[in-house]
């Protein structure tokens, strides 16, 4: 699944079509913000083309603009973190695979590899 997930309409068709859905749960100020202010500021420095042309906007926009990434990350953490939960009972076919650290997300996804390799 991709970043269609954090509208709602969505949510219930992505849901009704998966069988597995891996929830990275990291911990936000110790993990996820770090690396969005990192990525961001890698971004805007060499000007990487994000999509359609778009590149970053300048650093200070973070303090000026309504809705830069670093803000909207910040005030929307915690919107769609009851999504998840509220679909198992609705979809019992979907399996929900929650990863809370990196170590998690390394162990399971070398898990899921070795596996795909045996089939």
């Amino acid at each position: 699944m991709d970043h269609k997930w954090q509208y709602d309409a969505a949510r219930p068709l992505l849901a009704e079509s998966a069988n597995l859905l891996v929830w990275l749960d990291l911990p936000f100020v110790r993990v996820t913000l770090p690396r969005l202010v990192g990525r961001t500021i890698r971004r805007r420095s060499s000007r990487e083309e994000l999509w359609n042309g778009n590149i970053e906007a300048p650093l200070w926009t973070v303090l000026t603009d309504r809705d830069p990434i670093v803000r909207w990350a910040i005030r929307s953490r915690r919107n769609y973190h009851p999504a998840v939960p509220g679909l198992i009972p609705e979809y019992p076919h979907l399996t929900v695979v929650r990863l809370r650290s990196q170590q998690e997300a390394e162990s399971w996804l070398a898990g899921a590899v070795s596996a795909c390799a045996r089939d």
